[in-house]
């Protein structure tokens, strides 16, 4: 049995009943949080000094497709319509799996980096069983945890095939994964399904898909952006006569829904995430966190696509915190009035990248907040480098100061896989020059396609 004691560290449990500690003790045995106090006498346990450290959950991203990691910026300047152009008609056919396996690996690692410690890897790139095994071996090695969101590709059709929006979801490959490496819920990896749903395919294929997550007892994830997109305007509305609402269902985006559409889905207890500075840069309406919030729901946030933003989630953090006050302040600067307070505090801004993300994720019994019993997802943020001190408040600190390059150790199920400063991971400068291969191969084949 291994023991860790994490001394003298400012804890932000997330936990109601724990709350913020000024100064504190955490006790790991083995994967798991076993005590939190302020101050804790475990002799036999390796001694971790946290003094001058604000220690706390691991964050979640609740969308990214990570495969995307090796041509990160090439989408800074595209509109919605050009990425879908760009990536999925030209870019994605070129990817082998070699290239799935380093993008997921360089973007697992570059989330442990940056104190992320659980995502939702949105992988829709898997044209071939090869393609998707690659995929989940990159997340694997990393010693990240995830869910491997199992999508399905997005070309233009060739001449007699269907259109991708017309193409049910794979049964033989959820099969074959459940029923093989991915077929325990208690791995760090463990597997999902990456829907069209009805933005995006036709309601048939809504149907099949979702009932096949619910054969397998998945959680299903599907995009709704833009309402320049909707194939099935009524598809909310079909989903719930239908009875295929409920809490194993993830909705991404869902800017353009309207107040009751938003309201059936909160009321069936489908998980609502956004990604804020994706959705402005491409044109899919002001982000929905509040309006989550104010219906009962609660929302998480993700990346979305390191091709365009990075994949520092105190950037998210921020960006979402931000948009949010813009649009709740906007009438009163419409009417040239002073607000009064702000709707949005930074504490519940943290709360939609850790305990709401573990929820989204189904996951809250387990990761999210620093509790007795949950598994030790711990991170440790220095705050005494020059981008944070002084500190005068630490949740503060955290959302408006804190970025990637400040996380000094990471924990996963009690694992360290980063420890001051550097990543455990070995072969890391390896990973690097493959990936800068990889993205010149990508390229050129994209060119050349």
């Amino acid at each position: 049995m291994s023991k860790i004691l994490i001394k003298g560290g400012t804890i932000i449990s997330m936990d109601d009943k724990i709350g913020l500690l000024d100064k504190g003790d955490v006790l790991i045995k083995d994967d798991e949080i076993v005590e939190i106090k302020p101050e804790i006498n475990a002799g036999d346990a390796e001694i971790v000094e946290a003094g001058e450290m604000i220690v706390m959950p691991g964050l979640i991203d609740s969308h990214v497709h990570t495969w995307q990691t090796g041509i990160r910026g090439i989408a800074g300047n595209w509109t919605m319509g050009q990425y879908l152009r760009g990536m999925h008609a030209n870019l994605a056919t070129g990817f082998k799996p070699e290239d799935i396996y380093l993008g997921n690996l360089a973007g697992a690692l570059t989330h442990i980096n940056g104190g992320i410690t659980s995502f939702l890897d949105w992988s829709h790139n898997n044209p071939t069983p090869d393609h998707t095994d690659a995929a989940i071996d990159g997340l694997e090695e990393s010693g990240v945890r995830a869910i491997f969101g199992h999508g399905s590709p997005k070309p233009d059709p060739k001449e007699g095939q269907k259109h991708f929006s017309e193409v049910p979801h794979p049964e033989h490959e959820i099969k074959r994964l459940r029923n093989d490496r991915l077929s325990s819920d208690d791995a760090l990896i463990t597997l999902g399904m990456c829907i069209l749903g009805p933005h995006y395919s036709t309601y048939d294929v809504t149907h099949h898909d979702i009932l096949l997550a619910r054969k397998y007892g998945l959680l299903a994830s599907m995009h709704m952006s833009g309402g320049f997109n909707r194939l099935v305007p009524d598809g909310i509305y079909k989903m719930r006569d239908d009875k295929l609402l409920n809490s194993k269902l993830n909705i991404v985006h869902g800017n353009d829904l309207s107040d009751e559409e938003l309201a059936i889905l909160i009321d069936h207890g489908v998980k609502m995430t956004t990604t804020p500075e994706v959705e402005i840069q491409m044109g899919f309406g002001d982000p929905i966190t509040g309006r989550v919030m104010a219906l009962g729901g609660r929302p998480s946030i993700g990346v979305d696509v390191e091709s365009n933003i990075s994949g520092d989630m105190f950037n998210v953090i921020r960006m979402a915190l931000q948009i949010q006050r813009m649009i709740d302040n906007k009438p009163f600067a419409d009417e040239h009035k002073p607000i009064e307070n702000l709707s949005i505090s930074p504490i519940q801004a943290l709360e939609w990248a850790t305990i709401n993300g573990a929820h989204m994720m189904a996951m809250e019994h387990k990761i999210g907040s620093l509790s007795i019993g949950k598994q030790a997802d711990i991170i440790l943020i220095r705050t005494n480098d020059l981008n944070i001190r002084p500190v005068n408040d630490p949740i503060n600190a955290l959302v408006f100061y804190a970025n990637a390059s400040n996380v000094d150790t990471v924990y996963i199920a009690g694992k360290t896989v980063k420890k001051k400063g550097k990543l455990a991971y070995k072969g890391l400068p390896n990973v690097m020059k493959k990936l800068e291969e990889s993205r010149q191969r990508i390229l050129a084949n994209a060119h050349a396609a």
